[in-house]
């Protein structure tokens, strides 16, 4: 029996969701991921990142959750889910680099941590999965597995051994030593972790431990996790219509 094109296109986007600790390699390994299957790319932590980058464009606190609050009511935020062509602005301004830059990834942690926040910025990743228009979305970050996307067809935790993790992102920021570094991931896992448990797979997801694995290889083990989800049959499937 044929499918009606017009009911395809009413489909809604796959989530393949990715969460993972600091320096696991979620944002270059899923990006990657989703150039080789076609999908659209999604950094949910550049929305926590671009919301401090204007907190602190406006002179407040990131610590002071009111000075937080009052800068998301007038946060016009904008993220291209394009893997070859990707982009952050916040109103007119392009801050895919400021948004990286030390003094943001300090005041970071302070912004995801205000529960209102998170909610809301949950709801706008959901918004642009919806809004893609492409046949599926990688969605990378946090609590995507158990928040944002509990119910995606592919739920992966990518992690690594904390000294590899540390190696990693050492070999990223030449200009820092791996001690600061390796300091660095681990006080934002800790900061972190008193928000969301990225640390442990919660039921359904499927571990990558990408300790012993290159990139390529980490590349290939999620796309091999992909793979099977799409091998699995659905309710749809299998309900004899």
């Amino acid at each position: 029996m044929s499918t009606d094109p017009s009911i395809l296109s009413a489909q809604p986007p796959v989530t393949v969701a990715i969460d993972g600790p600091a320096g696991s390699g979620k944002s270059s390994v899923s990006k990657q991921a989703a150039r080789r299957v076609g999908y659209g790319y999604l950094d949910t932590g550049a929305a926590y990142r671009a919301l401090a980058w204007h907190v602190l464009d406006r002179g407040a606190d990131t610590a002071d959750e009111t000075a937080v609050l009052d800068a998301a009511e007038e946060f016009p935020y904008a993220i291209s889910l394009d893997p070859d062509d990707y982009w952050v602005r916040v109103g007119d301004v392009d801050v895919t680099g400021a948004i990286r830059e030390p003094r943001v990834t300090a005041a970071v942690s302070a912004v995801a941590r205000i529960g209102a926040v998170r909610e809301r910025v949950n709801d706008l990743f959901r918004a642009l999965v919806a809004a893609s228009g492409r046949p599926g979305v990688v969605v990378e970050g946090r609590d995507i597995t158990t928040v944002v996307a509990p119910d995606a067809p592919v739920r992966i935790l990518l992690t690594a051994a904390p000294e590899v993790r540390a190696a990693r992102r050492s070999a990223e920021l030449v200009t820092h030593d791996a001690a600061s570094v390796a300091a660095a991931l681990h006080r934002r896992d800790a900061a972190d972790s008193q928000v969301v448990d990225f640390l442990t797979a919660a039921p359904g997801v499927t571990v990558v431990d990408s300790t012993d694995l290159d990139f390529a290889q980490t590349v290939d083990a999620v796309l091999d996790v992909i793979s099977a989800a799409r091998a699995t049959p659905t309710p749809e499937d299998t309900d004899g219509r």
